[in-house]
Formats: structure tokens, sequence, C-alpha cells
């Protein structure tokens, strides 16, 4: 696997490439050029990122003419909230950008999507490039056009539409990442391989040890795989009104738990770790697939180092913050639900289910009563 590749999102005017690069950050001037960067650019990022980027994207910036202004925000899903947007409209109307300036994202999921989001309401639309860091953005979120910002009543309440000029994503950026971070990320991968490919999921199972140790080849490769299925479903729904709100997969019950732990005792992809293997027990619950899918899900959360088990919250406090994510339609929860490794459906659960299933679970996490298997086999 070459560490240098193109992923194409065609959606016709506002199509735009995913360039995949090693060492893509320290030679940016042919693609400032090409996108016809000049004034003013804003880059947002975090303290975190800021101490092992932010110099050398400046330079290049300066070098190529742009007048580029930094706004570092405190890392974490604390900023991402209507204040931070705040902090960057601030900015960039002191700084007077115009219509033609950009904003660049240089960070993680929360950086990208606040950035996009800023983007999208400056003036009503101002362009901007995703620089994701991370390997949940570098997977996941720089893709497909979702930004916005957290409610305390839900995560991704506020936020719009809005894509990218283009993503630059250089894999090596991912050896400063934490080992926590590094994990979380491997969630949204494990997510595409169950969704869409189930060839994907079995590289997965195989690779896992080389994904942990970060072998170029097997990021780029696991990187690559990711943005190519998110691309397809993208531009076959752009504005989630069916197919894409498969890529939902494992955050029905994430979101919840993310909301809860108040954005604190668990990041972003340890909960969707999570809701991953639950998700897929509620599906065997409710006979909608086997016990192997449950297993095969579970065994490689756990060899990506995620938790897995969900932690002891009251059902009914689940299911009130599961009501305030957006997926709901209609006053119902609306999940994804493997079929199979590859294949998912999406269908709503009412809440005496969800508890059902819950009290079972819970049973038989403590070793009380077998799992949902049973349950399941009654249902069919």
């Amino acid at each position: 696997m070459t560490l240098s590749s193109t992923v194409s999102v065609s959606l016709g005017e506002r199509s735009y490439k995913i360039l995949i690069q090693a060492g893509l950050l320290t030679r940016l001037e042919g693609r400032l050029s090409e996108l016809g960067v000049k004034g003013k650019a804003g880059i947002v990022t975090d303290r975190h990122v800021a101490r092992h980027y932010l110099g050398g994207v400046l330079r290049q910036l300066k070098q190529c003419g742009i007048d580029a202004v930094p706004i570092v925000l405190p890392p974490g899903e604390q900023s991402k909230t209507l204040d931070a947007i705040k902090r960057i409209l601030d900015v960039l109307a002191r700084h007077r950008f115009e219509r033609s300036s950009f904003l660049f994202a240089l960070g993680g999921g929360v950086v990208g999507d606040i950035t996009g989001f800023a983007a999208a309401i400056y003036q009503r639309g101002i362009p901007f490039i995703q620089i994701p860091t991370t390997l949940i953005a570098q997977s996941d979120s720089s893709v497909g056009g979702k930004t916005g910002v957290d409610h305390r009543l839900g995560k991704n309440l506020i936020g719009a539409f809005y894509q990218p000029k283009e993503v630059w994503i250089d894999p090596l950026t991912l050896r400063t990442l934490p080992r926590r971070e590094w994990a979380a990320g491997l969630a949204e991968v494990i997510k595409y391989g169950i969704i869409a490919d189930e060839k994907f999921f079995s590289y997965l199972e195989r690779k896992m040890p080389g994904l942990l140790k970060r072998q170029p080849d097997i990021v780029a490769a696991a990187v690559k795989r990711s943005c190519e299925i998110k691309a397809d479903v993208v531009t076959a729904d752009e504005r989630e009104s069916d197919r894409r709100r498969i890529l939902n997969y494992g955050h029905t019950i994430g979101h919840a738990l993310e909301t809860l732990g108040r954005y604190e005792s668990l990041i972003h992809g340890e909960a969707v770790g999570i809701g991953l293997v639950q998700e897929a027990d509620l599906a065997c619950f409710l006979g909608i697939c086997d016990q192997t899918v449950v297993q095969r899900i579970q065994a490689v959360v756990r060899t990506a180092g995620l938790p897995d088990r969900m932690p002891q919250w009251p059902s009914a406090k689940i299911w009130k913050a599961m009501l305030h994510d957006k997926k709901v339609s209609g006053g119902q929860v609306v999940g994804v639900w493997p079929e199979q490794i590859g294949q998912v459906r999406m269908m709503p659960i009412d809440e005496q289910t969800f508890r059902q299933w819950h009290r079972t679970a819970q049973r038989a996490a403590s070793g009380k009563k077998p799992s949902g298997t049973r349950a399941a086999q009654r249902r069919r």
C-alpha cells in the first residue's frame, strides 16, 4: 500500500478530493496555489495540536504571501460549543475576513466540526479545508460535510451540512497521537467494515496488531478504505435523508453514553466502541442477527483496546439521552442494526423493548442469565 492516494467525493459543484499523502503537511505550496488560497486565512486548532504542527503550517502560508491568523482553542469536546464558535467569528470579524478568505481546520474531529460550522455561517459561507491530525478525523469526521457543536442536552444538535474544499490527510501526524486517542479512532474504522464491507472487517481482524503498532502501510490502507466507504455513502445521500444514516451505527447508544458522561468519562471513540458491541447485542436480541456477529464485533473491539460494556446507568436514563439525539425521527429512536458483517438495516426501537434488552444484557454481564441469544431465538 503506497502512502499516497486520492479519494473523490462526487457532489456536483460541491465535489472535492481527499488527499492521503505521507509528509503532505510539510509541502502545502502546490495545494494552496491550486485552490487559490490568498489574502487572509485562519487556522483553527487546539493547544495540543498547535504544539506539534501549527508553526510549520503558519510558516508555509506566510511564505506563500498569505496573511495567516492562528485561532488556538482548548482541547477536547468541551470546546465544541457555541461559545467557541463566537470566539472564532470574533477573530474573523476583527481581522476583516472576506467571503474569499479561507479557514483551515488543523486537528481532530472537534476542531473540524467547529471550524466547518464557523465557515458555514460567517458571511453566509466561506471556504474551508480540513487537515485532520487524529485517526478518528482522518478516517471519518473530516469527510462528508457534517459540522456543528453540542448542546447540553445532546451531541451535535446544532450544526449544518457544509462541505470542505479539500481534505488533506498526512498519516505521519498520527505518530504524535496519544495511545487512548489512537484506540478511540479505531472504533470508526471498525464501524466501516461492519456497515459496508465484510472483507475490510476481516482485514481489520487480521491486521489489528499492526494497526496497534501504527505500521504505516496498514494505517494508510485502513484510512483510505474508510474514506472510500464514507465517500460512496455521502455521494449517494449527502444530507442524511436515507442511506447516510447507516453511518450512525454504534452512535445511537454511543452518543447517549457520551452525553451522560458529560463528554469526560468517555471520549467519542470509546463510547462508539461500546455502541458497536451493544447495538449488535441488541440486534441479536431483536432477532436481526445471530450471536456470531456479536462475538466477532466484540472480539475486534476488545483487541483494539476499546471498552465494550455498558456503564452502570439505569435504562430509563440512557433512553432519555437517546431521545435527545438528532437521529430521533417522529419521536422514535431509529437505530442501525447489523444483519451480518457488511450489511445493516435501519429500524426504530421503542422504550419497552430497549428496557427489556438492557435488563437482559445487564443480567448476562453479571452472570445471572444467558445473553440475549435465547431472547432472539424466542422472537424468531
